[in-house]
């Protein structure tokens, strides 16, 4: 995975709008990058919601929040539409990002072993290194979690 104190690694993305975000665009704000496994699936939507309810805080903040999955922009659509998301999704379908970040591993699940999304979320702050991160994160909690950390970060 990628290291705290490390730079983090360039992307450029398409949204669920089908718009291409790129990191280098985004210089100069803090962002809230997390990774999940799939739209739709519980622990994803849960999630998704917690963060979208956040937004506003994050947004005092001067953060972005993007969340990043393998999942189709038309799939991250129709996630936004039926959660009523306001957070922006990036489709990694090539995997590409999530290897650079580290957080494409190999799980095992009822005793078969296959490639997956690892559950993490990472903060980069407004010069492009990674500040933060969690990886194997638990939903519960982990959005407070992750505010209140940016909250330390920013008061430094």
């Amino acid at each position: 995975m990628v290291e705290v104190g490390t730079k983090a690694p360039e992307f450029c993305l398409p949204n669920q709008d089908d718009v291409e975000i790129c990191l280098r665009d985004l210089k100069g704000k803090w962002i809230v990058l997390y990774f999940y496994p799939k739209d739709s699936t519980p622990g994803c939507t849960t999630e998704a919601c917690e963060f979208t309810e956040a937004m506003p805080e994050f947004g005092n903040m001067d953060a972005i929040i993007l969340g990043v999955s393998a999942d189709s922009t038309k799939r991250h659509r129709n996630f936004i539409e039926k959660q009523n998301l306001s957070i922006t999704l990036l489709s990694d379908e090539s995997t590409q990002m999530m290897q650079e970040y580290g957080v494409w591993q190999l799980k095992k699940n009822y005793g078969k072993e296959y490639m997956g999304i690892v559950r993490s979320t990472f903060i980069i702050d407004p010069k492009g290194g990674v500040v933060a991160s969690w990886d194997k994160v638990r939903v519960k909690g982990h959005v407070e979690a992750v505010k209140e950390k940016l909250t330390a970060l920013q008061a430094n």
